[in-house]
């Protein structure tokens, strides 16, 4: 089981309000010059909250909401003090209550 950190925010504040572009977008380059592998993830809305013990949390957070989800907690603190309007915390995975950790609830796009 993993632990996954979380900064979690209405869709609106994170995807349009936030310039999250710029600061992924430096993060990824920042990773592939250093040979690292990415560990953070947009999710949108973010499935995770429908888990039992997360209700509380997805009762503070305006919806739909969007979470950025990553393996290192330390970017998580460093988003939390540069966004500062979101929630934080932590879930592990998979776990009877959430099976997956980067699934979102939003409807599969279809093409015709």
């Amino acid at each position: 089981m993993q632990t996954y950190y979380y900064v979690l925010a209405s869709q609106k504040f994170l995807m349009e309000e936030e310039p999250l572009e710029e600061v992924f977008r430096e993060r990824t380059r920042d990773y592939h010059e250093k040979e690292k592998e990415i560990d953070f993830w947009l999710v949108s809305p973010p499935a995770f909250l429908e888990a039992p013990e997360l209700v509380s949390i997805k009762e503070k957070c305006p919806q739909p909401a969007a979470a950025i989800i990553s393996t290192n907690p330390q970017f998580i603190t460093w988003l939390k003090l540069r966004l500062e309007s979101v929630i934080t915390g932590e879930f592990q995975a998979p776990s009877d209550t959430i099976p997956e950790n980067l699934v979102s609830l939003a409807p599969a796009s279809t093409k015709n």
